[in-house]
């Protein structure tokens, strides 16, 4: 199972991260999100985690062309482009750099064919992102093929239930492992991580 964190604010909470077996941490650089942080604050988060875990850019209110030259100036591994880029986006990325995952949700209506616009991984998520919202597995029937991530309302009390349920290649948890919009905690990160980990197998070495 691969574990992914996301909307870190400090470099602390990415090391308790990367220490508990996370696969990714990631930064947002949403102009809207309240865990949207500046280019320095990234760039320092981002170069404290090893190299053995994958650092993801998310972005949904930029063009992807923009988003792909911050993500290589950032040194991120993967760029996430959330919400309605279009195919074209995913190939002007790509030109940029060699990851990128597609983020979105069943109430856009998307293609769930893992790599339809090119990308290395696709992410379903609540209508509204970061909401800490949960939506409804059983829409998706037998799910993607491939490697696609579940995000959206999970927490470390019930990330093992949706696993169960959705059976996705990984997990994505954000506002379920905050005390407040933005603020990690740090305990949470490690229960959610184990969680995963014992529903859904080992992750990195």
């Amino acid at each position: 199972m691969y574990v992914k964190v996301c909307g870190m604010t400090t470099v602390d909470a990415a090391r308790v991260a990367v220490d508990a077996g996370a696969d990714a941490v990631g930064v947002v650089m949403n102009r809207t999100s309240p865990r949207a942080i500046d280019a320095a604050l990234a760039r320092e988060i981002i170069a404290a985690v090893t190299d053995d875990v994958d650092t993801v850019l998310v972005v949904n209110d930029m063009s992807a062309a923009d988003a792909a030259a911050l993500a290589v100036e950032l040194g991120a591994d993967v760029l996430q482009l959330h919400g309605a880029y279009a195919a074209d986006d995913f190939a002007t990325a790509l030109t940029h750099l060699p990851r990128v995952w597609r983020a979105t949700s069943l109430a856009a209506d998307p293609d769930l064919t893992v790599g339809a616009y090119g990308e290395e991984a696709l992410l379903l998520d609540a209508a509204r992102p970061g909401s800490g919202h949960r939506w409804d597995t059983a829409a998706l029937g037998d799910g993607p093929a491939g490697h696609w991530i579940l995000a959206g309302g999970l927490s470390p009390a019930n990330v093992a239930e949706a696993i169960a349920a959705a059976d996705p290649w990984g997990v994505d948890v954000s506002s379920g492992v905050e005390s407040a919009p933005g603020i990690k905690d740090h305990d949470a990160i490690r229960a959610f991580v184990a969680a995963a980990r014992t529903a859904g197998g080992a992750g990195r070495p």
